[in-house]
């Protein structure tokens, strides 16, 4: 970043402030790190694939699930997709309104609700996802295979951990 606020100055100006304090220094940066390459990925590949789609990040994701699961009942959907139960109600309505998913009562249980693509969702994710995948290889290209591998298992394991530890919340 040319305005002095770029991932080198944090990470100093991050360890000036913290190291007096008794803290898991490699910890911290790594999940710093982590935070500023989710957010610096998610807004190029917004920018770059979904912008001109007129879709939202959490919109894209919410068709992605939909569209990998060929359908999903509402609380599933906001789990795979990690957003609250009431934002999925909203980006539903949103894409609904766009005739990209349609919400289905269940027939057994009328208070379930499935969402399912509609043909247009169907073809869009079928002409996006590739380009959006192109996006994603263009943002790993500087990394070997092997580096990739690795720090691909070491997100899924931090998955893992929070998931395995996700009895604490109840």
């Amino acid at each position: 970043m040319p305005d002095g606020y770029g991932l080198a100055e944090t990470e100093k100006a991050m360890s000036a402030h913290i190291a007096k304090l008794a803290l898991d220094l490699p910890a911290a940066a790594a999940l710093s790190s982590l935070y500023r390459a989710a957010n610096a990925v998610r807004n190029h590949l917004t920018n770059a694939v979904l912008r001109e789609h007129d879709l939202s990040w959490t919109g894209f994701v919410v068709l992605w699930c939909v569209w990998i699961f060929d359908g999903l009942e509402t609380r599933h959907a906001a789990t795979v997709a990690a957003i609250s139960k009431g934002t999925l109600t909203g980006v539903a309505k949103t894409l609904e309104g766009r005739g990209l998913l349609r919400r289905e009562v269940d027939a057994a249980d009328r208070r379930l609700v499935h969402l399912v693509l509609t043909d247009e969702g169907l073809a869009l994710m079928e002409d996006l996802y590739p380009r959006f995948n192109a996006a994603e290889a263009e943002v790993v290209a500087r990394i070997s295979g092997g580096k990739l591998t690795t720090i691909t298992n070491g997100l899924r394991t931090m998955v893992q951990t929070v998931e395995d530890k996700s009895w604490d919340a109840d």
